[in-house]
């Protein structure tokens, strides 16, 4: 049976997940919903897509689109989320789940309520670089004592990852930090049970900080430091170090390296080198067999919860 996905956001990150559903066996995008009517029937005919919409409501109306794909705006997801789950169709949202803990509850509590596979992309549970470190940790080779990570972008306009203006503002805490606070739990088995935060100035414009310090403990004991900054001109990106009691690797993206920057083989850890691609198999496997998906709602849940920990703090 071949899965038929509607994908909403032409933006950067939906073109890399039209990429990775090109890979992926009976897979098709029949729908592709954007802001930009020009702009997304230039995608959707690069791609061989029918049906093109600026709503994402045109696309749930039909009956064909088995599940969705957003890859929409921060402010968007939980709502949009939701209106997928209403209309009976599964639902991958990039990360983040929510702009808010409310949000990120209201998507599981429909989830529940429908029985319907709702994931969202919390991409890192997916790269071979981490994942191989997990099965370093699950196997007893290797004991997390340490992360230390920085997220680092030179963003001081608002400017997508393809240098395009966005519609809207990207935030350090509720995307990308979010990232970090999810993979750390994940990593170490444990929930996280400590959390401070500092920020820098609110950007005048923006309306956001462009620095953040992020401190977290885990109740194994293991230590997370996340330095964020939209002001940083340099290498863009988030760089991974994991200190352990056996070994150190440092990891970026889909690539793994040790504490001397010899590069670790990572092929083999799965059917794909790209983190995207693998994300995107879970989803339509998880819908195939009718099971939970890894980084399910309710999986990452905890994550927005310390995130929303952190805000408050931030806010005090």
């Amino acid at each position: 049976m071949t899965l038929k996905v509607a994908l909403a956001g032409a933006g950067a990150f939906g073109i890399k997940h039209l990429d990775a559903i090109a890979k992926i066996d009976q897979v098709e995008v029949v729908s592709l919903i954007s802001r930009d009517l020009e702009k997304t029937r230039q995608v959707a005919a690069q791609y061989g897509i029918a049906h093109v919409g600026t709503e994402l409501a045109d696309a749930l109306k039909l009956k064909e689109v088995d599940a969705v794909i957003l890859c929409t705006p921060t402010q968007m997801h939980a709502e949009q989320a939701l209106a997928c789950l209403r209309a009976g169709k599964h639902v991958q949202v990039e990360i983040p789940l929510a702009d808010s803990l409310k949000g990120a509850e209201a998507v599981l509590a429909l989830q529940q309520q429908t029985g319907l596979v709702a994931m969202c992309g919390h991409t890192r549970r997916f790269n071979p670089s981490h994942q191989y470190v997990h099965q370093k940790i699950e196997a007893g080779q290797f004991n997390l004592q340490q992360m230390d990570v920085q997220t680092y972008f030179f963003r001081r306009s608002n400017m997508n990852a393809l240098g395009q203006p966005r519609s809207w503002t990207d935030h350090l805490l509720w995307h990308h930090a979010a990232h970090t606070v999810d993979l750390f739990a994940w990593q170490c088995g444990a929930p996280i049970v400590k959390a401070n935060a500092l920020q820098g100035p609110i950007h005048p414009k923006l309306g956001i900080a462009m620095d953040m310090s992020i401190q977290l403990l885990a109740a194994n004991g293991a230590l997370c430091t996340l330095s964020l900054s939209f002001n940083n001109d340099g290498p863009l990106g988030t760089f991974f170090r994991y200190i352990g009691d056996s070994a150190t690797y440092l990891a970026r993206y889909d690539d793994l390296y040790n504490g001397k920057e010899e590069k670790i083989d990572v092929s083999q850890v799965d059917v794909s080198m790209n983190g995207i691609e693998l994300q995107d198999r879970e989803f339509f496997a998880a819908i195939r067999e009718g099971r939970e998906p890894k980084a399910s709602v309710a999986q990452v849940l905890p994550c927005y919860r310390v995130l929303h920990q952190l805000e408050q703090q931030l806010q005090g």
